[in-house]
């Protein structure tokens, strides 16, 4: 399966190297004639200096890349928002784009696939830093700020930076199966399915002290009063403050209202118990503040796209769930009623044991193609 990762001066490292070792990891796992094939894909060859100074070594412009891929993906970087593309090179993107199985970007590489035309009436994800800037100028185009990773049909876009992990880590899941993708996330000890959207970072970073007071403060109620009502009004009572400034410091930082936030917190919680444990579906409603588990289910077809019941038979973990309910996993025909569940959902480990040493050969074919 040939993979080209679209890189430049001033590309974001992780933005290459997270993809391209996700690929790498997976092969480790697959037979030779299933393998990964990746090609670094430039603007032009020799050195390709990365935003914090690592060079890649890159000998072909992009002129010199033979035949089509299955999976094209554009990598991002600081400086791209501001790029002016040269357009011999945005019609390669759009070729190759319009030949391929699938295409995408991490980051803000998804400037380079609007200027090649490939967005129109397409539903993306961007890094928060830049979502409003891409939907200002291109308004054809709806963005989605709040999510991790976001398909479209053929079209994959990811997230700032590490979220191209789990974008390549969804699409390793729609070739050879979940296993394999839980596989390689417990060897780059990362998460299979990462709680939450973009809207856990972009707040803190964005606020001054006494704004990020106040979103942290709401946070850290609405999180530890997560089975609660939770009215405006409770909230801004708990936090100390009106409910006028909850409702302006959530529209300028957030971008979100408070309700819709506290939405999004029920959901993200109602996940953690979906994925690691195996309670009822009207228990986990209400656990996580649901009127009922119809109120649960319309909140996940909003927010997810897709049932409590179905989430759970797609991203539950067996091993994890065995391990969050205290049963041994190897061992069968264990008294389960003697077990408890967690009452905060969160509390338990959420990053996967770390794996034995890589072997130094794996086979993997990456070609550095500029």
């Amino acid at each position: 399966m040939k993979v080209a990762i679209v890189v430049f001066d001033g590309v974001q490292a992780l933005d290459v190297a997270g993809p391209v070792d996700v690929f790498a990891e997976a092969n480790t796992f697959l037979p030779a004639h299933q393998h990964y094939e990746i090609a670094l894909v430039g603007v032009r060859g020799g050195n390709v200096v990365c935003s914090s100074g690592l060079g890649i070594n890159v000998p072909f412009d992009y002129t010199s890349y033979a035949g089509d891929c299955d999976l094209l993906l554009v990598a991002g970087g600081p400086r791209l928002p501001e790029a002016k593309p040269e357009r011999e090179f945005l019609n390669w993107i759009r070729t190759r784009a319009n030949n391929a199985r699938r295409f995408g970007s991490v980051c803000n590489g998804v400037f380079l696939l609007a200027h090649a035309g490939l967005l129109d009436d397409k539903v993306v994800t961007t890094h928060w830093n830049d979502a409003k800037r891409l939907s200002d100028q291109f308004p054809n185009t709806t963005v989605r700020p709040d999510k991790i990773f976001v398909r479209d049909d053929r079209l994959f876009t990811s997230a700032g930076v590490t979220a191209g992990i789990d974008l390549c880590l969804s699409l390793v899941a729609e070739d050879f199966g979940h296993d394999l993708a839980v596989k390689v996330a417990k060897r780059l000890v990362v998460y299979i399915h990462r709680e939450g959207g973009q809207s856990q970072y972009s707040p803190f970073l964005a606020a001054g002290p006494d704004e990020h007071s106040i979103v942290g403060r709401v946070q850290r109620y609405v999180t530890t009063h997560i089975a609660d009502m939770l009215s405006i009004e409770q909230i801004a009572d708990a936090v100390s403050v009106s409910r006028r400034t909850i409702s302006r410091v959530f529209a300028k930082y957030v971008q979100v209202t408070p309700s819709v936030f506290v939405e999004q917190v029920r959901v993200d919680f109602a996940r953690k118990l979906l994925e690691e444990t195996d309670v009822p579906l009207k228990t986990v409603a209400f656990q996580c503040g649901f009127h009922s588990a119809t109120h649960m289910r319309m909140s996940f077809a909003r927010r997810l796209d897709i049932t409590p019941k179905q989430y759970r038979e797609h991203f539950r973990d067996t091993e994890v769930t065995a391990k969050t309910i205290g049963m041994d996993p190897d061992v069968e025909n264990q008294d389960v009623e003697k077990l408890t569940f967690p009452q905060n959902p969160l509390s338990s480990e959420g990053i996967m044991p770390a794996s034995k040493k890589r072997d130094a050969a794996r086979g993997t074919v990456i070609r550095a193609v500029a």
